[in-house]
C-alpha cells in the first residue's frame, strides 16, 4: 500500500499497483521516489493537470475500445471494476485543499 499524507486532509491509502501507477503519472518513475517522496505545493497543479491528462486519455482509450467493437458487431469489452478517475479523485481533492492551504504531500514517510 501506499500512503498519501499531509496536515490538511486525511490520508489517502492505494494499492500497491494503483499507487505505483498514479506516482508514475505523477513523474516518480525511480524506486527511490516511489518508495518515498514529496509534492510541494508550487507542483501541485501541474500534478493536477497530469492526473486529469491520464484519466480523459483512459476514458478516451475505453470509449474508442467500445465503438471499435460496436462497428464490429462484438460485445463490449469489460473493463477493470475501478476507474482511475475514481482512484485519482481523493489525490486530485487533496493536492487541491494542500495547495491552497499552503502545505506539502508526502509518502512514504
Amino acid at each position: 500500500m501506499i500512503k498519501f499524507r499531509s496536515r490538511v486532509t486525511g490520508d489517502v491509502i492505494l494499492l500497491q499497483a494503483s499507487g505505483l501507477q498514479i506516482l508514475q503519472i505523477l513523474g516518480k518513475n525511480d524506486p527511490v521516489s516511489q518508495q518515498k517522496g514529496i509534492v510541494l505545493p508550487a507542483d501541485m497543479p501541474a500534478a493536477i493537470s497530469a492526473l486529469q491528462r491520464a484519466v480523459a486519455e483512459e476514458e478516451k482509450t475505453r470509449a474508442d475500445l467500445i465503438a471499435q467493437a460496436q462497428a464490429n458487431g462484438e460485445p463490449a469489452p469489460r473493463f477493470e471494476g475501478v476507474t482511475l478517475r475514481q482512484r485519482t479523485a481523493p489525490l486530485i481533492e487533496m493536492f487541491k485543499r494542500c495547495h491552497a492551504a499552503d502545505k506539502e504531500v508526502v509518502w512514504g514517510v
